[in-house]
């Protein structure tokens, strides 16, 4: 059984920063992608970023270049550096584990993966 743990939520200011780690365990093929999604209050999910494997992350067009995901050597971390925080970030951050090496194009959308945590609550306010 996959199981995912997301943390490093909080609140902070605009302009802050935070890491949001990701624990995965139960996985048994490294090569299923890893995404962050994010739901903002009264919105629906959307994709923030995905790796897979050893490809280079794919970022959303709203996160790039403030975003960075990565991982750790034992492929079972993962992480998203959140750099220069906006107040229309503010959203429960998920990250999701697909359990298959699934087809590259549809990485982005949310029913592509299997397990997902409870998520973490990111609140960007002045």
């Amino acid at each position: 059984q996959v199981q995912v743990v997301e943390s490093g939520g909080g609140l902070v200011q605009p302009g802050d920063s935070l890491r949001l780690s990701c624990a995965t365990s139960g996985r048994t093929n490294r090569d299923g992608a890893v995404a962050w999604f994010r739901q903002a209050p009264g919105k629906e999910r959307e994709f923030v970023a995905h790796m897979r494997g050893r490809d280079n992350p794919y970022y959303a067009n709203s996160v790039k270049g403030r975003f960075i995901m990565s991982r750790d050597t034992a492929f079972n971390t993962f992480y998203l550096q959140m750099n220069s925080l906006k107040v229309e970030v503010t959203a429960i951050y998920y990250c999701e584990v697909d359990a298959s090496r699934t087809v590259w194009s549809t990485l982005t959308q949310d029913n592509t993966y299997d397990y997902w945590g409870q998520g973490t609550h990111v609140t960007v306010s002045t």
